[in-house]
């Protein structure tokens, strides 16, 4: 299966994108409310979004923000109360739950900060496993190629117990590449890992941008993940509030204390 090579992804952010282009995600007017009545909870507002293929995008906000409900709705594992989300060009809104779990299955990749990988099953069985269960042949070669792009060539055959957690993540890096996907959706996939093991999934995640032509959409805290990306959105009470474009760590954290410290003093 070849490999796509992603066009000058690090300039192309939906700000800038030209009219008419091909969306990875397009979010339009996308509420999503919990309980009735007095007990309602806005966890987000109406947000409007495009996203184009081959892009880095980080998602922040202070706790509550609905940075979670974002990525379930863009994702399909929850449904708006309003509006609507496209993946790939696909509206997935209306779908019924089997056909959502057919195209998580085959269009979407997952990053999860606790790996999700199954132990009694061999590294190159975890890569494959998404194939096996959208009904394909699992493709060893590929599952092998993609090991050894995330630096575990020869790996296989060893135990995701067998691994430490920075290898384990490059294992779900590379299951969430295995089909070529039209977005990856990572939460939080540096929070349990130490510094330097952060910074190499990281940089793998942007790697499988800028080479492979990956698009990316990464919930984070981290100010210093988040500067790998090619924009930072920020949400703030379900509402998307800001972004920044190419930005530094210590930028996207100014940024972050402003809204922290803006939430407590309307809180107070």
């Amino acid at each position: 299966m070849a490999l796509r090579r992603a066009k000058n992804t690090r300039r192309t952010t939906a700000a800038n994108a030209a009219p008419g282009h091909d969306w990875a995600v397009e979010l339009r007017g996308v509420t999503r409310r919990y309980g009735r009545g007095a007990a309602t909870v806005h966890a987000l507002r109406g947000i409007d979004l495009t996203l184009p293929r081959a892009s880095f995008t980080a998602v922040m906000g202070p706790s509550g923000s609905g940075k979670s409900t974002f990525l379930q709705c863009s994702a399909g594992l929850d449904r708006p109360s309003e509006g609507s989300v496209r993946l790939g060009g696909t509206e997935i809104t209306g779908m019924s739950e089997n056909k959502l779990t057919e195209l998580r299955r085959s269009r979407l990749g997952f990053v999860f900060q606790a790996f999700n990988l199954l132990p009694s099953l061999t590294v190159e069985q975890n890569v494959v496993l998404p194939m096996r269960l959208a009904g394909d042949r699992p493709d060893r070669r590929r599952a092998a190629q993609l090991l050894a792009q995330v630096g575990l060539e020869g790996k296989g055959d060893r135990r995701p117990g067998e691994l430490s957690g920075g290898q384990q993540q490059r294992v779900a890096i590379a299951r969430a590449l295995v089909t070529n996907p039209d977005v990856i959706f990572a939460d939080e996939p540096t929070g349990a890992l130490d510094t330097t093991t952060a910074a190499e999934v990281l940089a793998l995640l942007r790697n499988a941008v800028d080479a492979l032509g990956a698009t990316v959409v990464m919930v984070t805290h981290d100010p210093s993940a988040a500067a790998y990306a090619d924009q930072v959105l920020f949400l703030a009470d379900g509402s998307m509030v800001d972004a920044l474009s190419q930005a530094s760590a210590s930028q996207i954290a100014t940024r972050m204390t402003t809204l922290t410290t803006r939430r407590v003093s309307t809180a107070a």
